[in-house]
C-alpha cells in the first residue's frame, strides 16, 4: 500500500471530552494532526475550504444535531469529506442509512486501536484522491477556458473521433479552417491526440461528449 499523505488532518467530532481527548492521544501518536469538535454545530463553525487530506470520525449520536444530520448537511454543501461514523448503539438502520448516504465506514465503540486506524488510513487516502481529481479537473477546465468558442466546437467533434472533412461539414467551414482549429486546440490544451483531448473534457465535463 502507498504511504499515507502528508498534513493529513483528522476531525473528530464527539460530545464525549474523554474520548475526544483519548482519539487526540491516538491519532497523533502515528503522526496526524487532529482537530477535536464537542459538537456537529462546532465542526461546522470551524470547517474551512480542504486544503490537505482529511477525514471526520462522527458520533452517530449527539446532543443538538447528529451525525447523520450533519453528514445531509455536508452533502448538502457538496463537501466530499469522508466519514467515519462512530456509535455505542448497533442499529442496523442506521449503518444502512450512512452507508447509503456515503460513509466512508461504520464502527462501534468501544472498538480496537488498530480498527481505528485502519479505518483512517483509508478515509485520508481516499481524500487525497479526491483533492487530487479536483485539482486535475479545474487544472482542465483552465485550459477549456483558453479556448475560442469555435475552438470548443471543433475540439468536441475531435474528440468524438470524427474527421476533418465531417466537421468541416457539420460546422459549415473548411477543412483547412478545421485543420487550423485543430492544431490551436492541442497547443493550448498541451496534448497531442484525441484520446487526450477526450479525456481532459471530460474530466471538465463527464456529459461533454453525450
Amino acid at each position: 500500500m502507498n504511504p499515507l499523505p502528508e498534513n493529513c488532518v483528522v476531525h473528530v467530532v464527539d460530545d464525549d471530552g474523554a474520548l475526544r481527548r483519548a482519539l487526540r492521544f491516538l491519532l497523533e501518536s502515528v503522526g496526524w494532526q487532529v482537530r477535536l469538535h464537542a459538537s456537529a454545530e462546532e465542526f461546522l463553525e470551524a470547517l474551512a475550504p480542504l486544503e490537505a487530506p482529511a477525514c471526520a470520525l462522527l458520533d452517530i449520536r449527539m446532543p443538538a444535531m447528529s451525525g447523520l444530520e450533519l453528514q445531509q448537511i455536508l452533502r448538502e454543501r457538496g463537501v466530499t469529506l469522508p466519514i467515519i461514523f462512530m456509535t455505542g448503539h448497533a442499529d442496523v438502520s442506521m449503518v444502512v442509512q450512512a452507508m447509503k448516504s456515503g460513509a466512508a465506514d461504520f464502527i462501534e465503540k468501544p472498538f480496537r486501536d488498530q480498527v481505528l486506524l485502519d479505518a483512517v488510513s483509508v478515509a485520508v487516502r481516499r481524500s487525497a484522491e479526491q483533492l487530487a481529481e479536483a485539482r486535475r479537473r479545474a487544472d482542465a477546465l483552465r485550459l477549456f477556458e483558453t479556448l475560442s468558442p469555435r475552438e470548443r466546437e471543433v475540439a468536441r467533434c475531435v474528440a468524438l473521433g470524427e474527421p476533418n472533412k465531417l466537421i468541416a461539414a457539420t460546422l459549415a467551414i473548411s477543412e483547412k479552417t478545421v485543420h487550423i482549429h485543430r492544431q490551436h486546440v492541442m497547443e493550448k490544451m498541451g496534448i497531442a491526440s484525441a484520446a487526450e483531448l477526450a479525456r481532459l473534457m471530460l474530466r471538465v465535463d463527464p456529459a461533454a461528449l453525450d
